[in-house]
């Protein structure tokens, strides 16, 4: 096997792929889930200007708390709304065209967001963050599809961890955008939203000189020249046959394949624990706790006797170790494991909370514990980074055959964007009610999650789509297709002597990079 690893080089195609891929949709997300932190004051006060102007007096606290409220929401529900719509657009478009598409709604938002203040209309910045919501809603589905479905089992998931890492390092960049030294000021605020224009115009240039994903050209278009140019520009190697004969065979398997609706998907009993794995998965993802950890960030730091003023520098750590943790994990996921990682990371999170919930009730008591509550809450952004905070996607697409996949993402994009409105609709009377031991709620989440991928969740690495439904046969509670029926249709041969004996020859003839 290792042999046959190292003639299986990663091409330049692929990687570039990955990354100008990631590039215009997860990075954009990771942008525009920290861009508003920085102007939040200047944009509240151009809300109270623009309704001076307009009504001859100030907006009301409550007013002022409804619109800013609403202009950080709505990005949730512009998610909601592309998650809905991806299933529709992925099967006109197909993934690459998805992706590009998605372009237009990024730069249509960039300029409401830019052109709102001189327009004097807060409506447009509201527009715009449900727009920009849109595009993060289908980005987060048709982007961990298409990197599924182009790169090779052994480096899937490495691949797939693009779309982690973009989202730390869209993060990092709002903050360090957000500096006042740079764009983080009354006169420029503006400019940090012009900013999303130029990933979605970067991928809009480049990504139309990749291929499209083979496994949908070949199995949804019907279209094997063109299946058969994307794999050998992804593969770096002219012979594909074994490649293109393998999802023929998947296509074989799942009986005159048609891209099932979200309605049979829940219906069908031969995916029922995929699905239920993929719903729990990504609820975890939104409500293990990270984003209740920025609350807490700078009061921790003002305990431990940083200055106001060095606040947004020592934040800008968090930021980087996200996006540093999101690169290990990416480079450890093929040695390691999908399972270990997503195990390791929730397990993490869920004793840290506990730790950081002792520590904060110390603090007033021990003047050195702030410092160890900063420690706990880089710890925890560290473990979710290590896993959760990417693997869920790449899961998505590995636990569905073809057919599945379009809904799956779809079902995962909805729980992904509910939860993430639930828990910002949610938090501000948790925290109230609760206060320090807010904390405990997310550990106690992390740790169902980390118990239920321990029970239920097989290893996926290095595993054709077909392996992975397969182990999932027996608690599914459906049979598992025998040996000799699978090489039969592998080879749409009766199965005979050489079958039946499993000559080792025959099984290595068969076996493809995907």
């Amino acid at each position: 096997m290792h042999a046959f690893f190292q003639q299986q080089p990663i091409t330049a195609c692929l990687v570039s792929t990955a990354f100008f891929g990631a590039l215009g949709s997860s990075y954009l997300y990771g942008y525009n889930l920290s861009v508003v932190n920085a102007p939040a004051l200047y944009i509240k006060a151009f809300y109270n200007k623009t309704w001076m102007e307009r009504y001859g007096e100030p907006v009301g606290a409550e007013t002022a708390t409804l619109l800013w409220s609403v202009t950080v929401s709505v990005f949730a529900i512009g998610g909601l709304l592309g998650a809905l719509a991806v299933s529709l657009i992925i099967k006109v478009l197909g993934r690459k065209g998805t992706l590009l598409l998605n372009n237009g709604f990024a730069i249509m938002a960039a300029l409401l967001l830019t052109l709102g203040e001189k327009a004097g209309s807060f409506e447009m910045l509201i527009i715009g963050r449900l727009i920009i919501g849109v595009n993060s809603g289908i980005a987060l589905s048709a982007l961990p599809m298409y990197l599924g479905e182009i790169s090779p089992r052994h480096i899937r998931g490495s691949i797939g961890q693009f779309n982690g890492i973009l989202i730390c390092l869209g993060v990092f960049t709002g903050q360090v955008l957000g500096l006042p030294e740079l764009l983080g000021q009354e006169s420029r605020w503006h400019l940090l939203f012009a900013f999303l224009a130029l990933p979605a115009m970067l991928q809009l240039c480049v990504l139309p000189f990749f291929p499209e994903s083979p496994r949908y050209l070949l199995m949804e278009r019907r279209d094997e020249a063109g299946a058969e140019r994307a794999f050998q520009r992804f593969l770096g190697k002219k012979d594909v046959s074994k490649e293109l004969e393998e999802v023929h065979a998947e296509s074989r398997a799942q009986n005159n394949l048609h891209t099932v609706s979200v309605l049979q998907l829940i219906k069908n009993p031969a995916v029922r624990w995929q699905l239920i794995t993929v719903i729990i998965t990504m609820a975890c993802y939104q409500l293990c706790g990270l984003n209740a950890i920025w609350y807490y960030t700078n009061g921790i730091l003002r305990e431990a006797g940083f200055p106001e003023n060095t606040l947004p520098y020592v934040t800008l750590s968090t930021g980087g170790l996200e996006t540093f943790a999101a690169i290990i994990s990416g480079l450890v996921i093929e040695r390691i494991g999908r399972r270990p990682l997503l195990i390791f990371g929730f397990s993490a999170m869920a004793v840290c909370f506990t730790l950081l919930t002792a520590f904060l009730n110390l603090q007033d008591r021990v003047s050195w514990m702030p410092y160890l509550s900063y420690v706990c809450i880089l710890a925890v952004i560290a473990s979710f980074c290590s896993g959760p905070g990417g693997i869920p996607f790449v899961l998505t697409g590995e636990l569905f055959e073809q057919s599945y996949r379009s809904a799956a993402f779809m079902i995962a994009g909805t729980v992904n964007w509910l939860s993430n409105f639930a828990l910002g609709l949610l938090f501000p009377f948790i925290q109230e009610v609760l206060e320090t031991y807010t904390f405990l709620v997310f550990a106690v989440i992390c740790l169902v999650g980390s118990v239920y991928l321990y029970v239920v969740l097989p290893e996926t690495k290095n595993k054709t789509f077909m392996d992975i439904s397969q182990s999932f046969a027996k608690i599914n509670k459906v049979p598992v297709p025998s040996p000799a029926h699978e090489i039969e249709l592998v080879l749409s041969i009766k199965p005979g002597k050489e079958v039946t004996d499993r000559k080792v020859p025959l099984v290595i003839e068969m076996e493809s990079s995907f």
